[in-house]
């Protein structure tokens, strides 16, 4: 899982660094110019994409954590390995949780502030104090790319962690099977 997830993190990454670059390369939104407002489409249209690819990749973790969660206190339970394995591998799935909202949270906020930041919008909106609309979507795209960077390294971690319970979990599913004589495989 964890091969699977760095590549798709790094993906989703580099999808959100694109993006912001797309954003940032646009220029003068404002004005009437093919040129731009093809730069502003391509933004739009790559920043949705990055969004939902990244709110899958955490999705992809959460789920993992869940099935594997479910697998461990079955295969416990089951087996009668006792509980610790179990609350390790719980521990880490409600460690997530903070991360992995905050990443969804920055996500759907960067989306709608660059939304109402478009000049064509109907909202009309113009900034908060010195700060305009722009500045406001780009500082939050910066802070999105780089929290959602740091969730993804820990959330590699507890991948690689939880890889582990799993693999202890089955080893000693295998010696007490061949303890009992039981088929292996």
């Amino acid at each position: 899982m964890t091969r699977i997830f760095s590549s798709l993190a790094t993906i989703c990454v580099l999808a959100l660094c694109t993006s912001f670059w797309f954003g940032w390369s646009i220029g003068d939104a404002r004005v009437n110019d093919p040129e731009i407002q093809s730069r502003v489409t391509l933004h739009l249209l790559f920043a949705l994409g990055s969004l939902v690819f990244a709110v899958l990749v955490h999705a992809l973790v959460l789920t993992y954590f869940m099935g594997t969660g479910r697998w461990l206190e079955e295969t416990c339970n089951a087996y009668r390995l006792g509980g610790e394995w179990q609350a390790e591998s719980k521990g880490m799935k409600i460690r997530m949780y903070p991360g992995l909202t905050l990443c969804l949270v920055l996500l759907i906020t960067t989306g709608g502030y660059g939304a109402a930041a478009d000049p064509a919008s109907a909202l009309g909106f113009r900034g908060y104090g010195p700060f305009t609309a722009r500045q406001i979507h780009l500082g939050i795209a910066f802070g999105t790319i780089v929290i959602n960077t740091v969730v993804s390294v820990f959330e590699y971690l507890a991948l690689r962690r939880n890889g582990q319970l799993v693999d202890d979990v089955l080893g000693r599913v295998r010696q007490i099977r061949v303890e009992r004589g039981l088929p292996v495989e």
